[in-house]
């Protein structure tokens, strides 16, 4: 179900996170890549079940030369942070916190006295309100102390604070909540019918009710499931994925000797921004070697025991395969999601591969590439005059706001609130958590907004992402808590929606064919990583569990199987006699080592096709359906998690459960824009 971290992006980190993964959509101003990411997974439980024990996922860090130190550069002083003070506590430390959290076990305890054993006698809408209210100030908590570490993951003593308050929120839920959603997963039907027609009101929780009962063939006893929430702050998984997380965040990489050292963020920000070959193929290499070693060993480590956790909980909760605990958390069927991979594969890669040798042909007439490297798959297409200067905060505000304006003028209101409000986070800071999401918290207090903001176009895509997420959060409010989180099916509607609305409005004003085949590049490639590559990264998880039943995983067979998924979705590289586009896949073996949807949200990666490929297909619905499509969209986003991908979609006559679907979408998108570039490419003599 969809879990609470994982609520954290599309609710605490809404998209893990494109942000390494995605070049997004802004293009001129934009070539985006956003993080979010992803809610993260707990057991199999509803997300705002899980929500408390479970840390937000974390987007990768990054640095050059690999030096795990954290003596920073000076960091920009006239960026907005953010204001948490809504939250109501003067600071992590205080004695105002473990207050309301003692209070809230007082509020937990008479809970369940009341009301377990007794739900098909007692009011099941006021028990399941009263429930709502204490998870609120729990989520309250546990939100504010994220937050205040992920722009201080440097201070030892905050992490402690937030270990220990995280423990204690682990016993008040395995103690005195946890029996609540088994309870009402084993309801007689019958009592529960009774229940719907004594009160209609009940009606309103539906969706939350449908949901926990979903669950209840994946269910353990109360004891065993009591054990494991109780246990995980101290053991598994989250103790050693943090530390990860943690050795990420404190990179360093350095050029040159005499360089200064970034981190990981900056450094793959210079990548994919830089014209020079040479300089691109220099931070890959320094990237990779600096994964390598005790930085991959860590990540392998932390992988193979999430992986094994995954496979044990499967069994002993009876899955069918291995994505369908992911896919009931999505509420969506297995056969849809086969559906779409294998989509992906018959229509994606062959478009992929014509992208790419579309891309390769005009960086060897503009750049005088020798080879086509893993290095310049992101890179910029410098012609149509584009600028690579710096682009300030304000201005970068100006352009999402006039981009979300085209579209909803109520969107566009509720992105200028957020900045109004300091609900972001500006600076790429160090001791900052990498990456960017979206925190939805609870209505009424979220959402908040992290980024690493460096001035680049990609950062400007970032922000109009995230804001999408924030937005989303903002009218799915009305549904409250337990039921505004949205299927992670659609988590990424409105983000990628307001991408691809300023993506066409510049296309439309660009002055000349070289700066409309700069956006257009820019744009496939947001697309291409978020179907393709996501899919290959689905592929390297499904490679890395079916092996995991063996034993535990070693940092160089991961290495193997993610160098294998790439040659199965881009083709065998140019050098070795393959039919890839890419003469050399050289540096990149190590690269999935800082992937932390794998950590956090394992088989989360296929959202980020889904979404795309419906946003696109959305979009192209808007164009020939425009008179009521704003109150559509709104409507669908504003029903948060009460309906599933299929009713959400339907009142735009699309239907994602068709054998077909994909393949249309496929080409209806991704490959339309192929068309468009590949055409006024040979019409400016880049290609034949």
């Amino acid at each position: 179900m969809k879990d609470l971290a994982l609520i954290y992006c599309l609710g605490l980190y809404g998209v893990l996170m494109l942000r390494f993964f995605t070049r997004s959509v802004l293009s001129l101003i934009v070539a985006s890549v956003s993080t979010c990411p992803a809610r993260s997974s707990s057991a199999s439980r509803p997300a705002f079940i899980a929500a408390f024990a479970q840390s937000p996922p974390s987007a990768p860090s990054t640095s050059c030369q690999a030096t795990m130190t954290a003596s920073v550069a000076a960091e920009s002083t006239d960026l907005p942070r953010w204001d948490l003070s809504r939250f109501g506590f003067s600071s992590p430390f205080s004695d105002e916190i473990d207050s309301h959290l003692e209070e809230t076990a007082k509020l937990a305890e008479a809970f369940k006295a009341k009301y377990e054993g007794k739900l098909g006698e007692l009011s099941l809408l006021s028990a399941i309100q009263e429930y709502e209210e204490i998870s609120k100030r729990k989520t309250l908590v546990s939100s504010y102390l994220h937050l205040s570490y992920d722009v201080s993951l440097d201070d030892d003593t905050l992490k402690k604070r937030k270990g220990a308050l995280s423990q204690r929120q682990s016993e008040i839920y395995g103690d005195n909540l946890e029996w609540f959603s088994l309870d009402v997963a084993e309801l007689d039907d019958a009592i529960l019918a009774s229940q719907y027609e004594n009160d209609p009101s009940l009606t309103k929780f539906k969706s939350f009710i449908d949901e926990l009962r979903r669950q209840k063939p994946h269910n353990l006893s109360k004891d065993v499931e009591r054990a494991l929430t109780v246990r995980s702050p101290y053991v598994g998984n989250r103790p050693l994925v943090s530390f990860f997380d943690k050795e990420l965040s404190l990179m360093r990489f350095k050029l040159d000797e005499d360089g200064e050292e970034v981190n990981m963020e900056v450094l793959l920000s210079r990548m994919q921004s830089s014209n020079d070959a040479a300089f691109r193929a220099k931070c890959l290499q320094v990237l990779n070697d600096g994964l390598a070693g005790s930085v991959s060993r860590t990540a392998a480590l932390s992988l193979s025991s999430v992986v094994g956790g995954w496979l044990i909980e499967n069994k002993e909760r009876k899955y069918i395969n291995l994505r369908s605990r992911r896919n009931l958390d999505n509420n969506c069927p297995d056969e849809v999601v086969d559906s779409l991979l294998v989509g992906v594969r018959s229509a994606g890669i062959p478009l992929c591969k014509r992208f790419y040798t579309l891309k390769k042909g005009i960086l060897q007439k503009t750049q005088g590439l020798d080879k086509f490297r893993w290095s310049d798959r992101n890179a910029p297409i410098d012609i149509g005059g584009v600028s690579n200067e710096k682009i300030s905060w304000d201005a970068a505000v100006a352009m999402v706001k006039k981009g979300y304006n085209q579209f909803s003028p109520k969107m566009s209101e509720m992105f200028v609130s957020m900045v109004e409000e300091k609900r972001i986070d500006v600076p790429a800071a160090n001791g900052k958590k990498g990456g960017a999401y979206c925190a939805g918290v609870i209505p009424g207090v979220g959402p908040f907004q992290l980024l690493n903001f460096d001035g680049t176009k990609q950062d400007v895509a970032t922000l109009a992402h995230e804001s999408g997420h924030g937005v989303h959060d903002i009218l799915a409010y009305e549904q409250g808590y337990l039921q505004y989180h949205p299927p992670l099916t659609l988590a990424e509607t409105a983000s990628i929606f307001g991408e691809m609305i300023v993506f066409r409005d510049l296309l439309a004003q660009s002055s000349s064919k070289e700066e409309e085949l700069t956006l257009l590049m820019s744009k496939i490639d947001d697309v291409v990583n978020s179907v393709v590559r996501q899919c290959s990264f689905d592929r390297f998880e499904e490679l890395v569990h079916t092996s995991r039943e063996k034993g535990e995983l070693s940092a160089d067979e991961l290495d193997e199987y993610w160098m294998s998924a790439l040659r199965e979705y881009y083709g065998k590289e140019g050098d070795a006699g393959g039919d890839s586009p890419f003469d050399s896949y050289e540096n990149t073996s190590h690269l999935w080592s800082y992937v932390p949807h794998f950590h956090h949200v394992p088989f989360y990666v296929y959202s980020y096709a889904f979404a795309d490929l419906v946003v696109g297909t959305l979009y192209n619905n808007f164009l020939t359906n425009k008179e009521g499509f704003e109150g559509r969209l709104l409507a669908l986003l504003s029903a948060g998690g009460t309906k599933d991908f299929a009713n959400a979609l339907g009142p735009f006559g699309l239907d994602p459960t068709s054998s077909t679907f994909w393949t249309e979408a496929l080409t209806a998108h991704l490959g339309e824009l192929v068309n468009e570039a590949e055409k006024i490419a040979k019409e400016l003599g880049y290609v034949e």
